[in-house]
Formats: C-alpha cells, sequence, structure tokens
C-alpha cells in the first residue's frame, strides 16, 4: 500500500442558507463548486488532464444539485475533459467520505492524483424539486417501521435526555463556539483557505463567513424557545404517528426534554470545499509539495434512531486502525451538528477541551452539509501548520445513524 498525501485544499466563505437572505443564494451550485476546483487549480498550477478523479459531496441530490454535481462543476471550471468525476451522498458524512475515497484510490496504488470536495446549496432547499429525502417522508412508513428514524434536532434532544445533558451546558458549548470562531476570524486562520466567490458577471458575491453571530453569550441564549418540541408531536400520518412517538418505540419509558434551539445547533449555510490528494511517486515527478498524509479512515453505523451517536465508536474504530490513542491526537474536529454531539463526544471520550473545535465550530459558522467534512479536515490541517503540531482527528455524526472518521499527519 502507497500512502495519500494532502497537497493543498480551499474553501468558500459560508454564506446564510436562507432564500433570499444570504449572499450565496441564487447561485447556481454547480457555480459554486466550480470556483474551489478552479481555485485548487490555479494554486497548484494543475494538469487538470492527469486528474484521474473527482470525487464530490451533495447531500440533497435533488433540482439544481442533482446530475452528478462533481462533474458538472469540473467542466465549468474548466478542467479537461478526461479528469472524470462523481458525486456521492452519505448526508452530512458526505464530504470526509469524499477525502478518504480519494485517499483509498490512491493509497491502493489505482489512482495518483484525485480531488475530493463538496458543494451544499441549502438556500435551494424545498426550491427546484429539493424535496425531503426518502427517509423522511411522512408516506414512507415501512422503514420507520423496521427502524423507526425521526427528525435529527428530535433526535438531539433525545440523546440530552438520556445522557442527562442539561441545556445550561450545551448553551456554554455554542457560545464558546461563537467566541472561538470570531477570534479566528479576527486573527485570519481560516484566510489561507478561503476563496472568495464571484457572481457570473463578476460582481464579489462573499468573501468572509456570513453566518457568525460574534456577540452570542450563554444568557443570550437561554432565552431562546426551545426548537424542536412542537415539531415532536406533529402527526405525520393519519394514524398520528410523531417523532417523539418514533423514539418511544425503541425507548418506551423516554419523556424527552427540549433543549436544542437555532443558538445551539448548526447553521443552515451554503458553501463548497475541495481538497487535492496525490500519491507521493506523482508528487515528487510533478514538484507538489504535501501538506499532509492521510493516516487512517473508518466508517462506523449506530442507532438510526438516536441518529447522531456513531462519532464516538467511529473515533474508537479510527485510532484502534492508527495504532493509536486520544493522547496521540492534537487536535478533534466533531461537526456540531447539535450542542449535544460534540459535549457528548467530549465526554465521552475524556477529551482535553481546548483541543477539541478550536476555532468554533457549526454552531458559530453553519455546516454545508455535503461539503463540511471537507472543510473540518482543512480546517485542522490549517491549525496543525499553526501551531506546529502532528495528527488532527475529524468526524461526524450522519443521517440514519453513521459516522466516517479520519485521523491526518501534517508533514
Amino acid at each position: 500500500m502507497s500512502e495519500a498525501w494532502i497537497i493543498d485544499a480551499c474553501r468558500t466563505p459560508r454564506g446564510i442558507g436562507k432564500p433570499g437572505k444570504g449572499a450565496l443564494f441564487g447561485i447556481h451550485p454547480q457555480h459554486l463548486g466550480a470556483t474551489v476546483l478552479k481555485a485548487l487549480a490555479e494554486r497548484n498550477s494543475l494538469n487538470t488532464a492527469e486528474v484521474d478523479d473527482i470525487i464530490w459531496g451533495t447531500s440533497s441530490q435533488r433540482g439544481e444539485q442533482s446530475g452528478d454535481l462533481g462533474r458538472m462543476a469540473a467542466l465549468q471550471a474548466g478542467y479537461d475533459v478526461h479528469s472524470s468525476a462523481m458525486t456521492l451522498d452519505r448526508f452530512c458524512g458526505s464530504g470526509i467520505t469524499t477525502v478518504n475515497l480519494a485517499a483509498a484510490t490512491i493509497a491502493s496504488g489505482f489512482e495518483d492524483l484525485v480531488i475530493a470536495g463538496g458543494t451544499e446549496m441549502m438556500s435551494n432547499y424545498g426550491h427546484a424539486g429539493n424535496d425531503l429525502p426518502a427517509f423522511m417522508d411522512n408516506g414512507n412508513m415501512v422503514l420507520r417501521e423496521m427502524h423507526p428514524q425521526p427528525h435529527q434536532g428530535v433526535c438531539a434532544d433525545a440523546i440530552a435526555t438520556l445522557e442527562g445533558i442539561d441545556r445550561r451546558a450545551l448553551d456554554e458549548l455554542a457560545a464558546l463556539s461563537q467566541q472561538r470562531a470570531a477570534n479566528a476570524i479576527e486573527k485570519g486562520y481560516f484566510d489561507r483557505s478561503l476563496v472568495p466567490v464571484y457572481r457570473q458577471d463578476g460582481s464579489l458575491a462573499l468573501d468572509k463567513e456570513e453566518f457568525p453571530r460574534p456577540g452570542t453569550t450563554v444568557e443570550g441564549l437561554s432565552e431562546l424557545r426551545a426548537s424542536f418540541e412542537k415539531l415532536a408531536y406533529m402527526p405525520l400520518d393519519e394514524a398520528g404517528t410523531t417523532y417523539a412517538s418514533l423514539v418511544n418505540k425503541v425507548y418506551p419509558d423516554l419523556k424527552i426534554t427540549h433543549v436544542h434551539h437555532g443558538g445551539n445547533s448548526s447553521g443552515v449555510v451554503d458553501g463548497a470545499a475541495a481538497m487535492l490528494l496525490s500519491s507521493p511517486e506523482y508528487a515528487k515527478k510533478n514538484g507538489l509539495k504535501p501538506r499532509g498524509r492521510i493516516v487512517a479512515m473508518a466508517n462506523m453505523g449506530d442507532s438510526p434512531t438516536l441518529m447522531l451517536n456513531a462519532p464516538v465508536p467511529a473515533t474508537r474504530k479510527v485510532l484502534a486502525k492508527a495504532g493509536l490513542t486520544v493522547d496521540d491526537i492534537d487536535l478533534f474536529e466533531i461537526n456540531e451538528a447539535f450542542a449535544v454531539v460534540a459535549e457528548k463526544y467530549i465526554r465521552d471520550l475524556n477529551l482535553d477541551r481546548s483541543k477539541v473545535n478550536v476555532n468554533g465550530g457549526a454552531m458559530a459558522l453553519g455546516h454545508p452539509i455535503g461539503c463540511t467534512g471537507v472543510m473540518l479536515i482543512n480546517t485542522v490541517l490549517d491549525e496543525l501548520e499553526r501551531r506546529d503540531l502532528k495528527r488532527g482527528l475529524v468526524t461526524m455524526c450522519a443521517a440514519g445513524g453513521m459516522a466516517p472518521a479520519i485521523i491526518i499527519e501534517r508533514f
């Protein structure tokens, strides 16, 4: 087996993902993907005819995001027609999975130069055919009889209730995320990787993070109403099935305490990201300087009913594959889909909080589903370099009760 080297990575700023409100709204997802692919090629003087494959993540592959977005974005970016591409969906875990698959094809010796990345235009959700995925379809109750799968926000509240994690702890973590993100933005920690987005007419659409709310306080968060209580008890069918009753099929005695809201949940945003990986042989032959290498990767499934609990077992699995312990990891990135995901992760693994999401997370910056994983790997690589540290571990929960994980090492 060969090694898979990380050569470079870049991403767009995240724009507010609400129709008519965010700076990226109205830009075609294909254009957003082309923006980072073009930047990656230009930054590294790539001969795009030698890009063996482009593996792209997009969770909502409907409407404008359908039709192998990775291939179409590459063509719009001006890539040679010989550079192939595919688009995949592992829900929130799509981004990490693109990097894992790119690394696997290189390490196996089948390919030499592969780009991983993703795009998600959440401002398009509910528009142009971007309807609910099948497992959330209220008419599809067969699967829910086998594996009850509620709304993810209801899952977050259920986990917090089961774990005895109170709202104060979650709001404190959310406020910390905002503070760390504000510090990182002010000090330019993201600048190396950020690529501005221009519209088709050449005008600037966005060149900085749009979602963060740096003045957020625990006191301010405490005044927000819980978001998912009404949703939990809304009838889904004529039989009166609710998201709460789906949870109760597996946890019959659980009375859910609702603790999550817009401030301690991930932000709805638009964005794209791309990462260039190569074999050592190709990099040496073509003068590409590696920034990092892939140490280990893993996938894990867990309860579809709780949906968000797989990152801890995925982390234990990837550490075992690498022959490492949590003490060997310098920085962790756990996607802040909801505050309870990160809080439980820290508690279960007994992590030093100063090593986790050090530049804030999705509660402050937002979570553009299909590309968040690439962004997190990019973020941890930048920070390992800035701090002169060695290893980072990235993982995140995904719908269906899954989590991919990856360990990288800085050169």
